[in-house]
């Protein structure tokens, strides 16, 4: 097995002999063995290393509906994996067992890169998904499975906060060939209290990827009663996302249920979550979906031209299907943007946790 501590370069030294990690906005300053508060990287030796890679909390095939992403290949199943830690620390966190994790136990199951990508051949998977924590955390790992994956022909999908800096950004989302962000709200003041980060380097990360890479783009949004679902930030919301990214790109507006830090929280209404698809699309975007909720019509998508449904979700399962083979409205001829095969895939709503035998 590959060693699983390894030297990374996004960090520079300070005059008072720290050293300052430059992965992302947070720029922990570390001395010797200390670890940043994603946990995952620690100064060893005098430099700043990745002390996770190729190790992960778990294997699981999943549909790709659920990272979410409704245009990228729909029906197909994709290989989940994440590791421990975070960059962020959203007090809502829906995954914190493994996001907020110390323990190296978490992290039982261990993978090379190129075990995982003919893992993903084996389980017939069309993509590898790097989830459930944030995977620019493991960066040097990401972007070595994504190189493994590409030359077996697997996609690879980064679901992410996109809380990065801009260096290491660049190499992360070229590697990428679909991307889910949590634009977890429109203020600074939820991303600071909520979160202890700030929303302009998200913001940052979805123009890079959207303007400068060829990587498919989806967003998701977690709204959370009394703090991130006014009539007022929605509209800000999605009116800026359809002037710098476009009314393409979809957008996701998922269910919170009381977890972590916020079990006070009530949770989500699903009228909230159809208030939200309404605002979007009446600001223009043109595919806006409800999660975590069970909505046929949310999760469905219709076309931008007759507005005809073109792919019909019941949660994960796919329905009627209105796109020729190559990806245009059988009505009228709109084309829908994304990646789609010639027909639907089939794997519904499974999900299979596997182990891999290295």
């Amino acid at each position: 097995m590959q060693e699983t501590i390894v030297s990374t370069k996004y960090w520079h030294r300070e005059a008072d002999g720290r050293l300052q990690c430059d992965l992302c906005p947070r720029h922990c300053q570390l001395r010797e063995g200390q670890r940043g508060l994603c946990y995952v990287r620690q100064r060893l030796d005098d430099e700043i290393r990745l002390v996770t890679y190729g190790r992960s909390s778990g294997f699981c095939v999943d549909p790709i509906e659920k990272k979410p992403l409704n245009h990228f290949y729909p029906g197909s199943s994709v290989l989940s994996f994440g590791t421990a830690g975070c960059n962020l620390a959203c007090k809502f966190c829906q995954n914190w067992d493994m996001s907020k994790s110390r323990e190296m136990d978490t992290l039982a199951d261990s993978a090379s890169p190129e075990r995982l990508a003919e893992a993903a051949v084996e389980f017939g998977c069309r993509s590898i998904a790097y989830t459930y924590n944030d995977p620019i955390i493991f960066l040097e790992y990401a972007v070595d499975v994504a190189a493994a994956c590409r030359d077996k022909g697997v996609k690879s999908v980064a679901v992410t906060a996109g809380y990065i800096d801009p260096d290491p950004r660049v190499e992360f989302f070229q590697a990428m060939d679909a991307v889910n962000v949590d634009l977890k709200a429109f203020t600074d003041d939820f991303y600071y209290r909520l979160c202890g980060g700030h929303l302009d380097p998200v913001l940052e990360t979805l123009e890079y990827i959207h303007r400068e890479t060829d990587a498919w783009l989806e967003t998701t949004t977690l709204l959370i009663p009394g703090h991130n679902d006014s009539d007022a930030e929605l509209h800000e919301m999605t009116q800026w996302v359809v002037e710098h990214l476009g009314p393409d790109v979809p957008m996701h507006f998922s269910a919170f249920h009381p977890d972590w830090k916020m079990r006070d929280v009530p949770s989500t209404p699903a009228s909230t979550l159809t208030r939200a698809r309404r605002i979007a699309m009446d600001n223009g975007v043109h595919f806006a979906y409800t999660g975590n909720v069970h909505d046929s019509d949310g999760g469905s998508t219709y076309c931008p031209g007759c507005h005809e449904r073109v792919i019909e979700r019941d949660w994960y399962e796919l329905g009627a299907w209105g796109l020729d083979a190559g990806g245009a409205c059988v009505n009228c001829g709109t084309q829908i943007p994304g990646h789609f095969e010639a027909g639907p895939g089939h794997f519904g709503s499974r999900r299979i946790p596997v182990q891999l035998h290295i």
